[in-house]
């Protein structure tokens, strides 16, 4: 009986070392999947994500149109669009001596090969245009560009499209008959249609010098000149101008005028011109300050100390360089 009770003890025995051996295992188990299953870089075996695909276009890429991708970092203007404000136009970059700096905020335009694309318009210096002279009577000598009367009746009517919104007031031109006949005639007027581009309507007088007055249309080459004058500029307020608004004009000048700007305190701003050969300001914004002045080869000229007289002609000490 003894022997019996003692190999039930050892067999109780038995099985608890093996229940607590099993345990162990079993708590050992769970507390290195635990480890596992918290360390830091688990969220690494997660499950990936759905991608989205960003593209960045690249500084300077060309897209299939041929035109010139944005820069991330910026705005895209379109080539050959306004700029949004009127004072930021940029200006040219050759000055004359007596031409004070832009405002700094400025941007300024590449220099091109002649200095002039970008200034001229249609009517370039150094080309030669092809059209037809017809003649109109021109009374006192007046026109479309308001000059006002002129006893040099030596002038002439542009064509609409190449007058250009009175970019053409002013110009100098010479025209040439077939013939060999040649006279130079001052653009005053503008012709409108049925006058075709490369069309000139000369005075009565004009035309005479190259054709008989019947003929009354003839066939012609034209180009611009740049004339000798002892003249000087004058510069005139329209009438109705004020310190709240005001038109400007330059009379007299030896070269077309590309632009007019005033001074303001935030620096030069560029007038908007008119077809009646005015340069506006609509707020009044640099009326009465100084003028600067520059022609279609990219001289500037400054001109301080005109007053605010509506209807004067007030003249000035400078001139266009000859060219």
């Amino acid at each position: 009986m003894q022997t019996a009770r003692q190999a039930a003890r050892q067999r109780r025995h038995r099985r608890r070392i093996m229940l607590g051996t099993a345990l162990r295992l079993v708590s050992t188990g769970l507390l290195a999947y635990l480890v596992v299953a918290l360390r830091p870089d688990r969220q690494a075996e997660a499950p990936p994500s759905a991608a989205t695909s960003v593209t960045t276009p690249r500084v300077g890429a060309t897209t299939a149109a041929g035109t010139s991708a944005p820069s991330p970092t910026g705005s895209a203007t379109p080539t050959g669009s306004t700029a949004p404000t009127g004072p930021r136009t940029p200006t040219v970059a050759a000055t004359t001596a007596t031409a004070n700096p832009s405002a700094p905020h400025t941007p300024r335009p590449p220099r091109t090969a002649s200095g002039t694309a970008s200034l001229a318009g249609r009517i370039k210096p150094g080309t030669t245009y092809r059209g037809v002279a017809t003649s109109y009577k021109a009374g006192n000598g007046d026109g479309a560009c308001l000059f006002g009367p002129s006893n040099d009746l030596m002038i002439a009517a542009m064509n609409t499209t190449d007058y250009e919104t009175s970019k053409a007031c002013g110009a100098y031109v010479r025209v040439r008959a077939a013939n060999g006949a040649s006279v130079t005639v001052r653009i005053t007027n503008e012709c409108p249609l049925p006058c075709a581009p490369g069309q000139l309507d000369l005075s009565e007088q004009a035309f005479a010098k190259l054709a008989a007055p019947q003929l009354g249309r003839v066939p012609i080459t034209w180009s611009l000149v740049s004339p000798s004058t002892s003249d000087t500029i004058s510069l005139r307020y329209k009438t109705g101008s004020s310190a709240y608004w005001c038109g400007i004009q330059a009379i007299g000048h030896r070269n077309p005028v590309a632009r007019l700007e005033v001074r303001t305190a935030g620096g030069w701003r560029r007038l908007p011109r008119t077809d009646y050969n005015y340069f506006v300001s609509a707020d009044g914004g640099g009326c009465g300050g100084a003028i600067r002045l520059t022609d279609v080869y990219g001289e500037q000229l400054t001109v301080s100390g005109i007053a605010l007289r509506p209807n004067v002609a007030q003249p000035t000490r400078v001139q266009f360089a000859r060219h």
